[in-house]
């Protein structure tokens, strides 16, 4: 794997774009200005990588469009040695902008081969996280309860069993709605039993699948 001045320099302008385009957290930027995202394509597709697209990965899913991937992680407030949880690790690439702002990262994804891709390249670049493979929708209690949750694919419904796994005074951001186009929503967890929750913006996810989700 090698970085190039020319990859460094594309990785400068796409953080220019998300800029441009309203991202402001200049932790967000940094990781992505830091994070080599061609090292999560395949090399014949290498100049799609710092395309602000999303882009096939296999097995159905993608690679987040990097704006989505700003916008989620802006929203979601990171702080050094936060414990977040992501649902739906993909290619690993979002787990890698948390990671490089200083979180600890718990990943789960369902699909086998994806998750040890994944694993394998995020081990490979260094990165402290601990990813398991299985049902996203159910969280990951064993290591609840978490400061931050993303949810990476669009879910019919907000998620419950995430909410539980939640802190008090947590957040959570998940694209909610049809398997066609969701609402982005950043819920707040303000006691055991009751939360807020703020419609954002459009987006269009692959579908979050498992029992508390869409159904294969």
């Amino acid at each position: 794997m090698t970085d190039t001045y020319k990859d460094k320099g594309a990785r400068k302008r796409l953080v220019e774009e998300l800029a441009q385009k309203g991202i402001t957290d200049k932790m967000v930027l940094n990781a992505i200005g830091k994070v080599p995202r061609h090292y999560f394509f395949s090399n014949t597709f290498h100049a799609h990588a710092y395309l602000d697209k999303a882009f096939p990965i296999g097995e159905g899913q993608t690679i987040s469009q990097p704006y989505t991937v700003a916008y989620q992680t802006q929203l979601l407030q990171v702080e050094k040695n936060d414990r977040v949880l992501e649902i739906g690790t993909g290619s690993g690439y979002q787990a890698a902008i948390l990671c490089e702002m200083g979180a600890s990262v718990y990943t789960i994804e369902r699909i086998e081969s994806l998750h040890k891709k994944a694993k394998a390249l995020l081990m490979k670049l260094g990165y402290q996280f601990a990813a398991v493979c299985g049902d996203g929708t159910k969280g990951m209690t064993s290591h609840a309860p978490f400061d931050k949750i993303i949810v990476t694919a669009g879910a019919p419904v907000v998620p419950e069993e995430l909410i539980k796994q939640l802190k008090i005074g947590g957040i959570m951001i998940v694209p909610v709605g049809d398997d066609k186009t969701q609402k982005m929503f950043t819920i707040i967890k303000t006691s055991a039993n009751t939360f807020e929750k703020v419609e954002l913006d459009s987006f269009s996810f692959v579908p979050l699948v498992g029992q508390n989700g869409w159904k294969e």
